[in-house]
This record gives structure tokens, C-alpha cells and sequence, in this order.
């Protein structure tokens, strides 16, 4: 009975993209929906920094909440969020609207900003000769499914309106440099809601449309039906519905800094939030933040998007003052690492979109756009949920660890450490795969990797950046047959080229089974 239940529902949410004739928009409320999309992002991801991370499978509670002043939009300027959106969407503008996963990987390799987990790790592996289309699979990039594209895919369905299949399919592209499976079906749920904003006034429709783009059993899609039908429940009490994702699905994180941990950065549960503010939402803005921001976890990037969303619904015009008042005086401010200010990536959206209406068999004339229908389809995009569950977490504390040869506790990496050559360091563990988790060092070096007595592969752990980075992954593997495995690492003694030195630092150990 449940399965024919939410088939239905995933019915449904089909019929509900589903268009059957042309739209129409005038320039003007194009470029206003794409202004208040733009805005919206600014404000929920400024409102919502201080609380990032902070709750971790709790609801912030509202006494803590941030006291909004319109000034504090200003901290949009300089966040991740908008700023690899922004360097994302400026492959588009020199490369065309047939950009190739390449030409967004060719971008990302050469960025200058900081970056973080499945974005970090993309980048490492692009630097390594890896090339865009296998950057963000789990062979080099644990984070696989980390929230990192969906937060900033939000320029794509800025630039698609009414056209959910370009977005997807835009999406697929760019996503795949840092992420695979759930991980780019994120950035395709988020792209797909904006792209049926601009011609929609009902939140739930808007989430259904987003929801008509994802592959029907994949976990993202069952996260989001799930949301959709506990939201018919529990219309009146969005805590209630939190609480059912929160016991169905906050599980099973593989990201070596949440496994078996609160922190959860997983695209899922973090895409459940936005939907749950534009749900509970109901349309108004600070409602929409606030519920997105209570969620937890990711709290700044949910609300970020989620008030992206409803900015197009809204339009500039009908944003309130209180919360976009701040916006007209940072407007002619670039963001960090772009070439863009406010006025310039409203624009340059603008100008993406028309070219976007004409390639998808729309007309663009003095008055407006007609933009033909595109009924939603699933992204085709590969799945890796068969890594198993992380059981158990094996501190560097922990006897079964052997170290050899000049480790050394440090306890600001909350690590064992060493540069010294021949240094070994194993392990001994039951399970179908693994994670070594440590950090990347400004001062990092190679480590000889060996699973079962075979030389599995040669790694550094230099950070590519200023600071240390830790929690993430020194080597992973999963797959392997159920059973009892050894994992050995020898220090090599040898600096990445871009390194300052021949660290090498061990966290713990992530069994997975």
C-alpha cells in the first residue's frame, strides 16, 4: 500500500510540472524574478551564517535565531555560496550554453578561493591529472554526495525559466566535476525549482517540479516524496515532518567528517530543508528563511536557496524592504573572486536566459519571452548508494592501530603525525570498505597506500591550501568482500610539489559494512 502510495504521489508531482502550452513574460518581470532570485540567495545565506553547523540534528531553537538587520546582506559578498556560482555561471557566458563538463572542470581547476569538502576534493584531483568527468566520482572524491553543488547551482535555473529538461541538463554537466550521484541530483532539484518558479505561485508545486527532474528510486527522490506526504500529515506543524526525515533519514553519512557524527552535509537531508522551507513557507519570506535556517545543519546554505526559489516567485519588486534594504548599497560591490557585482550577475543571468527561451525553440522579441513547453523528465544520472553503512569509527588513539617510526601526537589536528621515511602506520578491520581519515596540510606529503599485503596507490596530502583541512578522506575504498582486511600507509618522505613539506597525519579509521 505505501509503494502505490508514493507512486502516486510521483505521479502526481509529473502532472504537476507537466506543461501543456507556452508561457509568457514580459522583459521586465524576467529580469525582476531574476533580480529577486539573485537577492533571495543574498539574504537567506547571510541571514542564516551564523547558525552554520552549529545545530546538528537539532532544530535551532527560535530564542537563537539571528535578529535580522537589512546591513548584514553583506556577508553574502564573500561566501562560497555565490561566489563558485557565480564562477560556474561565467563558464557559460565564455564558452556558450553547450559548456562541457570539461570547460567547467578547466574553471575549477584554476580557482583561487577556498573551498571545502566535495568541491576540495574535485579540485585536488583535477590538479592531479584527473580529469572533469571523474572528479567527483567516489573513486577520488568521497564527498561524492555532499551538498556542494546543489549550493550553487542556483545560477542555472536563474537562467533556465520554464525549461526544467535544460536545466537538468546543464545541471549534469557542471555537477559531475564535483559530485555523482545524489550529489549532482541536488544541484538538479534546486535548478529544476527556479526553473518552475518563474511561472508558478505555489510552493508545493514548485517542490514537485523540482522533484520531477530526479530519478524515481533514487534517495534523493524518496527523501523528497517522503517530505511531500508527511507534509499533507502534518500541514500545520513543520516540526513533525523534521522529525520524520530525522529519524528516517539522517543515517548512513559517508563523509568522513559526519560518519557515525551529528554533522551531516549530505545533499539529501540538506535538499529536505529547502523543500521544507518553501513548504511551510507558504510564501512569505521570512517564514520561508526562518523554517529552512531552524532545520540545522547546513543552515546558511538551505535557507540560501530556498529564499533563492521563492525570490523568483516573488520578483524583486515584492521582496520586502526589511529584508532586501540592504542590497542597494553593496549593489556595485563585486563578490569575492568574480568579476560580477549585483547589478552585473543580474545581467549577465538576463542575458543567459534569452539565449536559453531561443535555443529551447522560444521566441525573445522587444515585449517579452514566449518560452515553449518542456515537461520535466529524470536526470539521467548513475547512483552510488552501494557503499554500505559506516559501523564503526576507529580513533588513531585506538590499539588496534600500529604506528612505527617517529609518529608523534598532535593535538591541535587531533592527529598521529610524522615526515619521517619508512614511517608505517596499520590497521585491521571487518567490513566492505573504509575511510582513513586525516587532514590535508599545507606542509603534506606522499604516503605508500597497501590493502591486503597489494599496493593499492601512492597519495599526498597536501592541502592545495593555506591552512589545514581536516576530517577528510588520506585514502578510500569501498566495495571490497565482506570480511577481514589490512590497510598499511608508508610515509614516503616526499612533498607535492605545491607543498611545503612531507607531513602526514592520521585521524581514524571509517569501517564501512
Amino acid at each position: 500500500m505505501r509503494k502505490q502510495g508514493l507512486l502516486s504521489l510521483w505521479m502526481l508531482s509529473l502532472v504537476a510540472a507537466a506543461q501543456t502550452s507556452p508561457r509568457t513574460l514580459t522583459l521586465e518581470a524576467l529580469r525582476d524574478k531574476i533580480r529577486g532570485g539573485w537577492a533571495g540567495q543574498m539574504i537567506g545565506v547571510s541571514y542564516g551564517a551564523p547558525t552554520e553547523f552549529r545545530w546538528r540534528g537539532q532544530i535551532i531553537p527560535e530564542d537563537k535565531l539571528p535578529a535580522w538587520k537589512p546591513e548584514m546582506v553583506s556577508n553574502a559578498l564573500n561566501q562560497d555560496d555565490l561566489y563558485v556560482d557565480m564562477t560556474l555561471a561565467k563558464v557559460l557566458d565564455d564558452k556558450g550554453l553547450d559548456a562541457t563538463t570539461e570547460d567547467f572542470g578547466a574553471m575549477f581547476r584554476e580557482s583561487k578561493y577556498a573551498l571545502w569538502h566535495a568541491n576540495l576534493a574535485a579540485r585536488r584531483a583535477l590538479r592531479r591529472g584527473v580529469p572533469a568527468h571523474l572528479s567527483g566520482t567516489p573513486r577520488y572524491n568521497v564527498h561524492a554526495n555532499d551538498i556542494d553543488f546543489q549550493i550553487e547551482a542556483d545560477f542555472i535555473g536563474l537562467m533556465t525559466p520554464g525549461l526544467p529538461r535544460m536545466a537538468a541538463d546543464i545541471g549534469v554537466r557542471a555537477g559531475r566535476v564535483m559530485n555523482a550521484g545524489d550529489g549532482i541530483l541536488g544541484g538538479v532539484f534546486v535548478s529544476c525549482m527556479y526553473a518552475a518558479a518563474f511561472f508558478e505561485n505555489d510552493p508545493r508545486r514548485v517542490v514537485e517540479a523540482g522533484l520531477a527532474c530526479l530519478p524515481q528510486k533514487s534517495p534523493y527522490a524518496r527523501v523528497i516524496s517522503d517530505v511531500l506526504a508527511w507534509h499533507r500529515k502534518y500541514p500545520a506543524d513543520w516540526t513533525k515532518n523534521w522529525s520524520e526525515i530525522e529519524k528516517k533519514w539522517n543515517r548512513r553519512e559517508p563523509c568522513p567528517a559526519g560518519a557515525l557524527r551529528p554533522f551531516n552535509i549530505d545533499a539529501k537531508i540538506n535538499g529536505a530543508y529547502i523543500a521544507l522551507g518553501l513548504l511551510y513557507g507558504g510564501g512569505d519570506m521570512a517564514r520561508t528563511i526562518r523554517v529552512s535556517t531552524q532545520a540545522g545543519q547546513d543552515s546558511d546554505c538551505n535557507p540560501s536557496s530556498a529564499a533563492g526559489i521563492l525570490g523568483v516567485m516573488m520578483g524583486w519588486e515584492k521582496i520586502p524592504d526589511e529584508w532586501k534594504g540592504g542590497i542597494p548599497a553593496i549593489a556595485e560591490k563585486k563578490f569575492a573572486y568574480t568579476d560580477f557585482n549585483f547589478h552585473e550577475i543580474v545581467e549577465s543571468t538576463y542575458q543567459r536566459a534569452l539565449k536559453a527561451v531561443a535555443k529551447a525553440g522560444g521566441t525573445v522579441t522587444e515585449k517579452g519571452i514566449r518560452v515553449p513547453a518542456q515537461k520535466a523528465r529524470p536526470a539521467a544520472v548513475p547512483l552510488w548508494d552501494d557503499y554500505g553503512s559506516p559501523v564503526e569509527r576507529i580513533p588513531h588513539s585506538d590499539a588496534r592501530w600500529r604506528f612505527a617510526g617517529g609518529w608523534r601526537q598532535d593535538e591541535r589536528l587531533r592527529a598521529r603525525v610524522t615526515s619521517e621515511k619508512g614511517a608505517t602506520a596499520d590497521i585491521e578491520f571487518e567490513g566492505t570498505g573504509f575511510i582513513v581519515v586525516g587532514p590535508y596540510l599545507p606542509d603534506g606529503g606522499f604516503v605508500e597506500v597497501w590493502v591486503d599485503g597489494k599496493r593499492a596507490n601512492n597519495v599526498d596530502v597536501c592541502s592545495d591550501e593555506k591552512s589545514a583541512k581536516g576530517d577528510e578522506s588520506v585514502y578510500h575504498q569501498f566495495g571490497l568482500k565482506q570480511g577481514r582486511h589490512r590497510i598499511q600507509l608508508k610515509v614516503l618522505g616526499v612533498r607535492h610539489e605545491d607543498s611545503a613539506g612531507t607531513r602526514v597525519a592520521v585521524q581514524d579509521l571509517v569501517v564501512f559494512r
